[in-house]
């Protein structure tokens, strides 16, 4: 069992003992792990306290054959998160990153993708992006990446080719996009959806879209409550943050809209 090293942040820490936590870390190369940081709780240690909640850091870890706990062994601070000095969306919306990226991968599974994406997210929240913005950017990406993009063009029930010159469609949560009048009859969970709004969907699932992409306020507030469900589909819970993400665009930021 060799030291392997790769660069993580951290999703989430538990006391283990006095001076040990346990770290869930996502890491470009290995994907997500949960290892045993023996003495992390000390002042002064190979730690150093870089293993803030969504810190960015370099680690050596001997990865377990077994499913016992990894061993984190040396943690070097690249960078950490400073939301908090900035506003409570902003922390809040880092809390959701953490919790959301945890819900949605498994261990050991790589994804330097979407360590890349995650990584591009929390420079946008720690900084001058629009909160609810890019929230909604990295969750359309995010279910991109792990293949729970939502279906948008086509019925996801039959296939067959949905009305979209009306100005609502039928969305259904358990088929995990839009479906047919026919189709939409046959099951629960189906909400109606602005074609305006899937519109804007389909812009934040595109590959082309940057991490700065501004959603509308328009749409806000619909796509975020078709977002939040969705995602709940998905785990098969309310994750515990969601509620803190902001209701409508003019709470995500301190930018105002100009006037007409």
């Amino acid at each position: 069992m060799s030291a392997e090293q790769t660069v993580a942040i951290v999703l989430r820490t538990i006391e283990f003992s006095e001076t040990s936590l346990v770290v869930t870390l996502f890491t470009r190369d290995f994907g997500r792990l949960s290892g045993l940081a023996k003495g992390a709780r000390r002042p002064k240690g190979p730690f150093e306290g870089s293993l803030d909640l969504l810190s960015v850091c370099r680690v050596v870890v001997l990865r377990k054959s077994t499913d016992a706990l990894d061993l984190l062994t040396e943690a070097k601070l690249h960078r950490r998160f400073r939301g908090a000095e900035r506003s409570l969306p902003r922390v809040y919306a880092g809390y959701y990153v953490a919790e959301i990226l945890r819900l949605l991968t498994d261990d050991h599974d790589p994804h330097a993708d979407v360590y890349d994406l995650t990584l591009a997210t929390l420079n946008q929240i720690d900084g001058v992006g629009d909160v609810g913005s890019s929230i909604l950017y990295y969750e359309a990406q995010l279910l991109r990446l792990l293949g729970h993009a939502p279906g948008i063009d086509r019925c996801t029930e039959c296939g067959a080719d949905v009305e979209m010159s009306v100005p609502r469609i039928p969305f259904a949560l358990s088929t995990g996009g839009v479906v047919c009048r026919r189709c939409a009859s046959r099951h629960t969970g189906v909400i109606s959806v602005q074609r305006s709004t899937l519109e804007q969907l389909k812009q934040l699932l595109d590959t082309e879209t940057r991490p700065d992409v501004l959603v509308t306020s328009r749409l806000y507030g619909e796509l975020r409550a078709v977002m939040s469900r969705y995602i709940q589909t998905i785990v098969g819970k309310v994750p515990r943050t969601q509620h803190l993400l902001p209701q409508s665009i003019l709470t995500a930021s301190t930018r105002t809209e100009p006037t007409a």
